[in-house]
C-alpha cells in the first residue's frame, strides 16, 4: 500500500452522495492512480483516507454534499481545496471532453498544478456552516408557513366563509376564529364540508406548531445577539434588524476574506455588468446593464430586505431611493438595488473597521468642530464614525 501512494502528489475527488471517485497524479501531471470510496461505511472510508499521504492537497468541486468529506480530510491530516464549478465547467467544455465521473476526477486533479489558484474558493469553516444551516432552516420554515397560511385562505375562499373581526387572519382573533371553524365548521355562511372541515384543522394545527418553531429559533438567535458585538453593530444599520443581522454574518462568513466592498458586491450579485459594443449614447443608460446570477443569492436577498426597511426608516435612505426613482415614480426595483449597494458599503466598513453605525456624520480633519470636540472628548474615547459618509466616498 506504501508503494502505491509513493509517487502521489495530489489528487482530485469527484464527490457523489454514495462514493466518490478519486485521481491520483505524481508530480510531474501523470495519473498514478484511481480509486472508489464508499461512503456508507465511516469507519473504513477514515482509515482509506489516514493511508494517504500527510498533507497532500486535495480538490473537490464546491457542489452540494462537500462540507462533511473536506472535514474528514482534514481530521485525517489532508489538504482539502474546493474548486468553481463553473469554472471547471467552462473548462472542460474548452478541452472538447464529456463528462463523467472519471473524467471529472482527472481534471480535479490537475488543478494543483496550475501556476495561479483562479480556480479555488473559499472553504466555509464549519462553524460558518453551522450558522448557515441555522439561519437557512429559518428561511425554510417561513416558507412552509406562508404556504400553509396561502393554503387557508385558498380554502376559505373556496367555500365562501368571511373573517369579520379584523384584517390580519392570523392575529389574535383570527386564530380564534380559525381554531373555532376548524372545530365545528360553523361560520356566518353556514357549515364547511367535513372533508374541508378537516382539512382546515390540520393546516391551523400545522400553523401553530411552525409558529412554535419560529419562536424557539428566535429565541436562540437573541441568545446569539447578546454574546455577539458584531451581530450588535449590524443590528443597529437602519433596515437590518436581528434576523438579517445574522443572515449577514453567517453568509459573509469572514469579511477579511474579500479586499474591498467592491468585491463583496460581486460576491452578492450587486455590482452591475454591462455588455455593451461600439460607442455608448450620451445620456442613455448602458445596454446590457444588469445583475449577475452567479453568486451568493442568500446574501442578495438579505440587503434589498434591508433596503426597503431602511427606506421606510427615512432620512438619508429615503432620499437616496427618491432620488434614484423619482420619488418613486420609476424604477422603484433600480432604488432598492442603489439603496442595497450603499448599505453593503455600511455592512462591509462596520464589520471591517470594527466600529459602530451613526447616523451623525465626523466632522472633517482640521475643522473647528473637529478640534472642539477633540478637546472636549475624554482621553481614551474613539470619535463617532458615520460609514454612510465613508460609503459614498468609496
Amino acid at each position: 500500500m506504501k508503494k502505491r501512494y509513493a509517487s502521489v502528489a495530489c489528487a482530485g475527488v469527484d464527490v457523489h452522495y454514495k462514493f466518490s471517485a478519486v485521481t491520483f497524479r505524481d508530480g510531474a501531471g501523470r495519473v498514478v492512480a484511481r480509486e472508489r470510496l464508499e461512503h456508507a461505511d465511516r469507519a473504513a472510508l477514515r482509515g482509506r483516507l489516514s493511508r494517504w499521504p500527510r498533507g497532500m492537497p486535495v480538490v473537490l468541486e464546491a457542489s452540494f454534499g462537500w462540507g462533511w468529506l473536506s472535514d474528514l480530510l482534514e481530521e485525517v491530516g489532508l489538504e482539502p481545496h474546493l474548486s468553481n464549478c463553473y469554472k471547471v465547467e467552462r473548462m472542460r467544455e474548452a478541452r472538447g471532453e464529456v463528462k463523467t465521473n472519471r473524467k471529472d476526477a482527472d481534471l480535479l486533479s490537475l488543478l494543483p498544478a496550475e501556476p495561479t489558484a483562479w480556480w479555488e474558493v473559499w472553504r466555509a469553516p464549519p462553524q460558518v456552516r453551522q450558522r448557515r444551516e441555522a439561519m437557512r432552516h429559518r428561511a425554510a420554515l417561513v416558507a412552509v408557513q406562508t404556504e400553509t397560511k396561502n393554503r387557508i385562505h385558498a380554502l376559505l375562499h373556496r367555500h365562501g366563509v368571511f373573517f369579520l373581526g379584523g384584517t390580519d387572519l392570523f392575529g389574535g382573533r383570527g386564530r380564534r376564529f380559525l381554531a373555532g371553524l376548524s372545530q365545528d365548521g360553523r361560520h356566518a355562511g353556514g357549515v364547511l364540508p367535513e372533508e374541508a372541515r378537516q382539512g382546515l384543522a390540520d393546516l391551523v394545527a400545522l400553523t401553530t406548531h411552525l409558529r412554535g418553531r419560529l419562536h424557539a429559533v428566535a429565541r436562540r438567535l437573541r441568545q446569539g445577539l447578546e454574546r455577539d458585538p458584531l451581530t450588535r453593530r449590524l443590528d443597529g444599520i437602519p433596515g437590518i434588524g436581528l434576523i438579517l443581522a445574522h443572515t449577514l454574518q453567517a453568509e459573509i462568513g469572514e469579511i477579511g476574506r474579500f479586499r474591498s466592498a467592491k468585491a463583496l458586491a460581486s460576491y452578492a450579485c450587486l455590482a452591475p455588468r454591462a455588455q455593451d459594443t461600439g460607442e455608448a449614447a450620451p445620456g442613455r443608460t448602458p445596454l446590457g446593464r444588469h445583475l449577475p446570477e452567479r453568486g451568493n443569492r442568500t446574501l442578495k436577498w438579505a440587503l434589498i430586505e434591508a433596503a426597503h426597511g431602511a427606506v421606510r426608516h427615512g432620512g438619508r435612505w429615503r432620499a437616496l431611493w427618491d432620488r434614484a426613482t423619482d420619488g418613486g415614480r420609476k424604477n422603484r426595483g433600480r432604488g432598492y438595488i442603489k439603496v442595497a449597494r450603499e448599505l453593503l458599503n455600511v455592512v462591509f466598513l462596520v464589520w471591517s473597521r470594527n466600529v459602530a453605525y451613526t447616523e451623525m456624520p465626523p466632522p472633517r480633519p482640521g475643522s473647528r468642530s473637529a478640534t472642539r470636540r477633540a478637546r472636549t472628548s475624554r482621553p481614551g474615547t474613539g470619535q463617532p464614525f458615520h460609514p454612510m459618509v465613508q460609503a459614498s466616498k468609496a
